[in-house]
């Protein structure tokens, strides 16, 4: 079963961002923002239905990052 080096903190990523040139901070799995109880839910049954048509197959984990100075928001498919 693979897992995702993000969610269980076997690695960490630096993105920089495309507009300023600031380092991105991870916010987490893009699933976990859908609902009150979306981080409680099955991550592999998440990913049928988180509008990433292939993460599933392709065991890829969708992250949310952010730049601090200018806002930009940037999904991450981090390979697991």
């Amino acid at each position: 079963m693979p897992i995702c080096p993000l969610c269980n903190g076997l690695r960490v990523i630096h993105i920089t961002c495309e507009t300023c040139g600031i380092q991105m901070i991870e916010n987490g799995r893009v699933m976990d923002y859908y609902d009150d109880y979306s981080p409680y839910m099955d991550i592999d049954l998440m990913k049928l239905e988180d509008g990433y048509k292939d993460s599933y197959r392709n065991h890829e984990c969708p992250h949310f990052f952010r730049c601090p100075n200018c806002n930009r928001d940037e999904v991450v498919l981090i390979k697991e």
